[in-house]
């Protein structure tokens, strides 16, 4: 899709206007900053009549703003809101007036007590006070409050649009100002407003998340004719927030929209204005969130290891760092999970192991943390050692005694039972399968592999690993570790994780 998106933030002036403690005139310089560094081309920067604090940061941000960003006031439809805005925001390269009033027949009636004729002619009276204040090039943008609201009346809303554009209007908000309805019930307003206006007027939209579709209705709206999207940072705002910025530019740009902001500065401005409005991302929150990239169902995890290195993965929406996220998908133990993810969190750890290792163990794991809920990584680590280097059965190594050349003592324990059995063989592994063969536990070696070991990994004084394969009684192969500071030792530590694991399968 040619058209782009006109992004108006309002995070300095609706969502600030929502915290328990408002921004100073320093930090909504840093928002600023980072709103620049986003490439938002039009920032909503406060209410200059509110106060003489927002007047005076208003018009700070207006002497600082880059000559290509369009600089907004707020001002109620009266003159007084008019001056002071128009004031605060001339020093901008690009200054905007931005008026409103409620035109929906609940808030007319209950809340403003006018007639619907007494609302329209302030519209038009603010708008053509504005211009004479702004020049003929004038930048006015006109919103129609609770215009959501205003489904029985929409043509006199239309009506009121086409006289304020006359009058001078440039931009026609239109705000979902609360939330109480379908998505397609405003877009399609939206929608009838956009066929009614001269193309040249550009149609915008602001909608509040009451019922949690903001980021719904925004997108829609864009293909339904809007071009200024009106979002917040963090979906900071009254009540449920505002139309979260990040979720429409990437639900957007997901859509082939070319959108032209910073992706890769996302993440990081999402953290910092979290922590500077003291409202804090919950774990759940889209793209953001801490729990946005995590996986705890095994079918998921599988998809989700298998495509890792894909820009399109089986379960997320974006590859993390079109966002600037450099953390991972994130695979969490619990009883839900399945071997991939364990495979995949062991491995990652640094520690050696086979799908078929993971298959083995995972009852383990599913047993520990129906019990305990999420296991930490120590705690699958501590489980995954005792598994696999350290598994518990009816069979116990003591030693292995070397008598002389290729001729050794096995001294073990079967259930109850002491044994020390000489072997003779070609080496430790040898002498060891022999000394089990005329003990009667004879076994069949399939594979057999001896590594050096990262004692870092490892742990101290583990510096030999054994792997071997074996074959069951059943005719199923199983792998098996051994390790110690001595090779000999790792070697008959293998053999006998092998039968405490093949007496567990058989």
């Amino acid at each position: 899709m040619s058209r782009q998106p006109f992004f108006y933030d309002i995070t300095l002036r609706d969502g600030n206007q929502s915290l328990k403690k408002p921004w100073n005139i320093k930090e909504k310089v840093e928002v600023f900053r980072l709103l620049t560094e986003l490439g938002i081309p039009a920032i909503e920067v406060g209410f200059p009549a509110s106060s003489e604090m927002d007047f005076e940061a208003v018009k700070r941000l207006a002497e600082i703003s880059p000559d290509n960003v369009t600089i907004s006031g707020l001002a109620r439809t009266v003159e007084h809101d008019i001056l002071r805005a128009v004031e605060a925001i001339q020093p901008a390269k690009k200054p905007r007036l931005h008026t409103f009033i409620a035109m929906s027949p609940f808030n007319m009636k209950y809340v403003l007590n006018k007639s619907p004729e007494e609302v329209q002619k302030t519209a038009i009276e603010a708008v053509t006070f504005a211009k004479s204040k702004l020049g003929k090039n004038a930048d006015i943008e006109f919103s129609a409050e609770h215009f959501g609201d205003c489904m029985e009346n929409l043509d006199f809303v239309i009506d009121s649009f086409q006289k304020v554009v006359k009058a001078g209007a440039t931009t026609i908000n239109l705000p979902n100002t609360v939330e109480r309805t379908r998505v397609r019930t405003f877009v399609e307003m939206v929608e009838k407003v956009y066929n009614a206006l001269p193309k040249d007027i550009n149609i915008s939209v602001h909608c509040h998340n009451d019922l949690g579709m903001a980021t719904a209705a925004t997108v829609e709206s864009f293909f339904a004719g809007a071009v200024q999207l009106e979002t917040a940072l963090n979906g900071l705002g009254e009540r449920a927030g505002n139309t979260n910025f990040y979720e429409v530019a990437v639900a957007l740009h997901n859509s082939g929209v070319d959108v032209p902001i910073d992706f890769s500065k996302i993440y990081e401005t999402a953290l910092i204005i979290s922590d500077m409005a003291k409202v804090a991302i919950y774990d759940k929150a889209p793209l953001v969130g801490p729990e946005a990239l995590a996986h705890r169902s095994g079918i998921h995890q599988d998809g989700a290891v298998k495509t890792k290195d894909m820009q399109k993965g089986a379960y997320r929406a974006i590859h993390p760092s079109l966002i600037g996220r450099k953390d991972d998908e994130k695979l969490g133990v619990t009883s839900q999970s399945g071997k991939t993810a364990v495979y995949e969190i062991i491995s990652r750890a640094g520690y050696p192991i086979t799908l078929q290792e993971a298959g083995r163990i995972t009852p383990f794991i599913k047993e520990a943390a129906e019990k305990e809920g999420e296991l930490s990584n120590k705690e699958l680590l501590d489980i995954y050692f005792q598994q696999v280097f350290d598994v518990k059965g009816s069979f116990h190594i003591l030693d292995l005694e070397k008598i002389k050349e290729n001729d050794y003592v096995l001294h073990f324990t079967f259930k109850n039972e002491t044994f020390h059995i000489e072997g003779k063989g070609n080496g430790p592994i040898d002498a060891c399968l022999n000394a089990l063969k005329s003990a009667g536990f004879e076994q069949k070696l399939i594979h057999y592999e001896q590594k050096a070991m990262d004692d870092d990994t490892m742990g101290s004084g583990a510096s030999a690993m054994t792997v071997i394969k074996m074959e069951a009684p059943n005719g199923k192969v199983i792998i098996a570790r051994g390790l110690d500071e001595s090779t000999a030792i790792a070697n008959v530590k293998a053999i006998f994780n092998a039968l405490n694991i093949i007496e567990k399968i058989s």
